[in-house]
């Protein structure tokens, strides 16, 4: 009575743990295959094997705890090496069966086969490990067992297919149902396989362990192995939800201003889209305000750029409070935009305005000081003042004629406002003779190399020397050379004197690399590699010299185009450096794809970095991307020590700012670089490159 008692208690035991191995290893290997890993070798690798290892080792568990129980030999001997093989094999299935699953989706016909070869991996290990090939087989117990576990392999794999778009509960019971068919499958095919060929009896002795002890390694080492995974699992799960984190913080940062917090000009312009669309479906119009400050400069002067940033939010949350959700916007600097819908006439939008006129003219404390700013705004109504396309511009035109009668009012749009653009014929006019007079020079402005704190290089920028107008900016006569296909010329006379520069300060021993801008136009000239190498062969200038820089923007205009140019470039040696990071709407697929050694992040990502945990945290993202994908970085805008220390503990590559000098003459530069008569005391690397040679022909 009390040995039947004891088997009773011994066959209730194993089934618990076979059981809850079975079970629980089961569970974690789902869990493994459900997570969303890159689309890469390496993580579809280590997916499957943490699936493999989890199934495979609850597989051998549930065979070691069987065997000395069903056959009440505590005391038999099993061999190791055996129990080994048993495992790895039953691992090696595990993944095989699983990574044929995985390519195979969620049609049964094709993922039947990978059951099928589970199901029959399984009854064969389970043979094979209790040592029963000399002993009798009952073939229906054979048939029986095996049949039990393609039945389970194939209720598992289709409750794991439906989990697929199920809500979180429903989900759950799917991975339990899941699970509880594996185990006993697993569990029911054993006890079959134990009396379709029942173990003969070995006393344990030298070489081989006894099933009391090899229950207790199962346990240990499978429990080991088991909780290893899931240790990995968790860490894998952890450092997914902060790169999603990360991801959506730069998400955000991208479509709203880190000033601000108001959307920027694409958000905007989307926000806008959508409203001109239900305009036009129910017949309504639309009132766009453009907003800029007046006297924004004196206080800038006063109280300092970190005192200015700080009149810009104010401004920004008393336009958001008047305007509602997402219906204000910062374009640049201290312009903003305002949408007003619904049913909206003039007098709607001119209240709107006086009410924004009266709310930023309220004063600021600024350090125990008042700050006060008034506003000029530019009011298109749509859609009597122009297409969407048109709108922003006409509302821009509108704000001029108010800052031209005197600021802090608002007037609406007239078309005589766009009066302008005769001014605009001029200076074009202008413009096409100003490369013939020789108007037009570069200024370089240094970039610092943030470990050593040493210059290394500098980046060409175009100035216009206008013989009436003074120095025009480039913000001025760059998008009118855009415009009017001048820009390619423009860009061809920046390519060749930036390069004759690199030579003269080569041979006067100062060796830097110069960083061209290229603009989305040039990019599309089929030519533009042929006509960099004639340059660059003329003026004897080594290709690595050379950065050539392009906005994130441009680079998305034609990506197919994009690609191909950059790869030409790239085959010349020169560096490419994508300028403006985060402006723009990449995606880390396509940044992968281009042959860039470099990536330039926006001045708007180092503004708040002193004052904004989420800046920081979004900086640090957006270097992290860069050195996940081998790019080097370099941050521009840096203005205070705070910040230059921030993005060196970060680990940015490279710095650009007035920190450390502003655009300055070729001249001003190597006076600088050879006799210390710069803005500040600082050391220039003797040398990063090879010696210049002239580029060679394949």
């Amino acid at each position: 009575m009390d040995a039947q008692l004891d088997r009773i208690f011994a066959a209730s035991l194993w089934v618990a743990l076979s059981l809850a191995a079975a079970g629980l290893s089961a569970q974690l290997g789902l869990a493994w295959m459900e997570r969303a890993w890159a689309n890469n070798l390496r993580s579809s690798a280590q997916r499957l094997l943490g699936a493999g290892l989890s199934l495979g080792t609850g597989v051998w568990m549930v065979h070691v705890f069987s065997e000395p129980v069903q056959s009440a030999g505590f005391s038999q001997g099993h061999a190791p090496a055996l129990e080994w093989a048993v495992w790895a094999l039953a691992v090696s299935a595990a993944m095989a069966s699983l990574a044929w699953l995985d390519a195979a989706k969620a049609r049964a016909a094709r993922w039947l086969p990978a059951a099928l070869v589970l199901g029959s991996a399984l009854v064969g290990l389970q043979w094979l490990g209790a040592g029963a090939s000399a002993a009798p087989l009952h073939l229906g117990m054979l048939l029986a067992a095996w049949g039990l576990g393609v039945a389970g392999a194939v209720s598992t794999f289709g409750l794991f297919h439906r989990l697929k778009g199920q809500s979180q509960s429903a989900a759950t019971w799917y991975r339990a149902g899941a699970s509880l068919a594996w185990a006993l499958a697993i569990v029911g095919s054993q006890h079959l396989i134990a009396l379709a060929a029942p173990s003969a009896r070995v006393p344990a002795g030298p070489g081989l362990v006894s099933g009391g002890v090899l229950i207790v390694l199962a346990v240990v080492l499978g429990g080991a192995v088991l909780s290893g995974l899931l240790l990995a699992l968790r860490r894998h799960l952890k450092a997914r939800a902060a790169g999603a984190k990360a991801r959506r913080a730069l998400g955000s940062k991208l479509l709203n201003d880190p000033l601000t917090g108001l959307p920027n000009r694409q958000l905007f312009e989307g926000t806008l889209g959508q409203a001109v669309q239900r305009a036009d479906a129910s017949n309504q119009s639309l009132a766009l305000l453009f907003i800029n400050l007046d006297g924004f400069r004196p206080v800038n002067e006063a109280f300092g750029h970190r005192g200015g940033d700080r009149v810009l939010g104010k401004v920004a949350s008393r336009l958001r409070a008047l305007s509602g959700p997402h219906m204000a916007g910062r374009l640049a600097s201290d312009e903003f935009l305002v949408l007003l819908q619904g049913k909206v006439g003039v007098e709607q939008a001119s209240e709107l305005a006086a009410k924004l006129q009266a709310s930023v003219s309220q004063p600021i404390a600024l350090d125990g000081r008042a700050a006060t700013v008034s506003c000029s705004i530019g009011v298109a109504m749509y859609p009597e003042d122009g297409a969407q396309s048109t709108l922003i511009r006409h509302a821009e035109a509108a704000m001029r004629a108010a800052k031209s009668a005197g600021g802090a009012s608002h007037v609406f749009f007239e078309p005589r406002m766009l009066s302008g653009v005769r001014d605009d014929v001029a200076l074009l006019r202008d413009l096409r003779h100003a490369l013939a007079r020789g108007e037009l020079e570069l200024y370089y402005q240094p970039k610092i190399h943030a470990p050593s704190g040493e210059i290394t290089g500098a980046e060409a920028l175009m100035r216009w020397n206008h013989p009436r107008r003074g120095m025009v900016s480039p913000g001025v006569f760059i998008p009118l050379a855009e415009r009017y296909g001048l820009i390619n010329e423009l860009g061809s006379w920046v390519i060749d004197e930036a390069c004759r520069q690199t030579r003269v300060w080569r041979d006067a021993g100062l060796r830097m690399r110069v960083a061209i801008n290229l603009s989305v136009h040039q990019l599309r000239q089929p030519d533009l590699a042929e006509s960099f190498e004639e340059v660059l062969r003329r003026h004897q200038i080594n290709p690595e010299l050379i950065t050539c820089e392009i906005t994130e923007s441009s680079a998305m205009e034609d990506t197919e185009v994009t690609i191909r140019v950059l790869r030409q470039l790239d085959l010349l040696g020169l560096h490419i450096s994508i300028d403006d990071f985060g402006t723009g709407h990449s995606s880390l697929a396509y940044l992968r794809k281009l042959p860039a050694h470099e990536l330039k992040i926006d001045r708007s990502f180092v503004l708040d970095l002193e004052t904004s945990e989420d800046a920081r945290k979004v900086a640090s993202a957006v270097i992290n991307l860069a050195k996940a994908l081998d790019l080097k970085v370099v941050a521009e805008g840096v203005e205070t020590e705070g910040q230059n220390r921030i993005l060196r503990e970060y680990g940015c590559d490279q710095l650009q700012g007035y920190l450390f000098a502003k655009p300055m003459s070729a001249k001003a530069l190597a006076l600088w670089a050879m006799h210390d008569v710069g803005p500040r005391t600082m050391n220039f690397r003797s040398s990063l490159f090879r010696e210049s040679t002239q580029l060679s022909i394949a």
